[in-house]
C-alpha cells in the first residue's frame, strides 16, 4: 500500500516573516511532507497558492489519496475552481486533512457549509491536548495529553457541524477549551480537522504532532476507486425499479417530454 499524499500550503508568512522563515526554512509544507517521507507507506509531495491552479489540477487531484491543507493569510486567493474541484474529490474518497488556520479554507467551509468560526488569541500561551478516545487509530502512538510550550489560542465556540469523533479537546493557559481533533465523513472522503500549528512556534517539529498526523492520513486513505458518480442523480423509471410498480396518482410530466422525470 502506498498513500499518494499532498501537502499544500499557501506558503506566504515563510517568505515575508523572518521567524516562520527561521522555524520553517522550507514551508511548513516542506517540514510536513519530510516527516511524511520517512514513512515507507507514503509517497509524497508538494503544492502551493503561487503554483498554476494552486498546484492542483484535475489530473493531480485524481492521483492523489490524501490531501493536506494549510492556509492562513490567504483563504480568499484560492479560486472557487479549484476549491469546488478539492470538494469534489474529497466526495469521490479522496481524504482530506485540514491543519490550524485551515478551518477558514473555502474547502473546509464548503465541506462542513457553516461559518467554522472561533475565538482566538496570540500570546504564547500553553496547550494541553488531551486524547478522547485512546483507542482510536489517529492517536496511536502518542501520549495520553499532548504538552505545547507556546500555541495560539483558539476557543469555542467553533461554529462547525457535529463531528462524527472528537479525537482531541484542548486546554489553553488563558483557561479556553476547543475541540481540537474532530472527524468527518462526506460522500466518500474522510477528513480529520486538527488545531495545533501557528506558523510562529514550531509546532510541526513536535514528534507527538507529526504521530497524529502521520496516522490521520492513514486513517483517511481511502483504497476503493473513486465514486466518480458520486454527485450524479439519474431518474429510475418505474418499469426500472427492483419491484413491479403501479403508476399511481397525476405526472408532472409525460413520457419523452424534455425534463421528463
Amino acid at each position: 500500500m502506498t498513500i499518494r499524499t499532498v501537502v499544500w500550503n499557501e506558503f506566504i508568512h515563510e517568505r515575508e516573516n523572518p521567524v516562520v522563515k527561521e522555524i520553517y526554512p522550507d514551508g511548513i509544507h516542506g517540514t510536513i511532507a519530510k516527516f511524511l517521507s520517512a514513512g515507507r507507506d507514503f509517497e509524497v509531495s508538494t503544492a502551493t497558492l503561487d503554483e498554476p491552479e494552486h498546484g492542483l489540477p484535475q489530473a493531480r487531484l485524481d492521483a492523489t489519496d490524501v490531501l493536506v491543507w494549510w492556509g492562513h493569510k490567504a483563504h480568499g486567493q484560492v479560486s472557487d475552481e479549484v476549491a469546488d474541484r478539492v470538494v469534489t474529490r474529497v466526495h469521490e474518497g479522496m481524504g482530506l486533512i485540514v491543519l490550524h488556520s485551515g478551518h477558514f479554507a473555502k474547502v473546509f467551509k464548503r465541506l462542513m457549509g457553516t461559518p467554522c468560526s472561533l475565538r482566538w488569541r496570540e500570546a504564547g500561551e500553553r496547550e494541553r491536548l488531551w486524547a478522547v478516545n485512546r483507542s482510536h487509530a489517529i492517536v496511536q502512538g502518542v501520549s495520553p495529553a499532548i504538552e505545547l510550550p507556546n500555541a495560539e489560542m483558539y476557543g469555542e465556540p467553533f461554529l462547525v457541524p457535529e463531528p462524527m469523533e472528537t479525537v482531541f479537546i484542548s486546554w489553553f493557559e488563558g483557561g479556553e477549551e476547543i475541540r481540537s481533533g474532530l472527524t468527518y465523513q462526506r460522500g466518500a472522503g474522510k477528513i480529520f480537522y486538527f488545531r495545533p500549528g501557528h506558523e510562529t512556534y514550531p509546532i510541526y517539529h513536535n514528534a507527538d504532532i507529526q504521530t497524529v498526523i502521520r496516522n490521520a492520513v492513514r486513517w483517511a486513505y481511502n483504497p476503493v476507486a473513486a465514486w466518480k458518480d458520486v454527485a450524479a442523480a439519474p431518474n429510475v423509471p418505474a418499469d426500472k425499479a427492483p419491484e413491479k410498480l403501479e403508476v399511481k396518482g397525476a405526472r408532472l410530466h409525460k413520457a419523452g417530454e424534455a425534463g421528463y422525470r
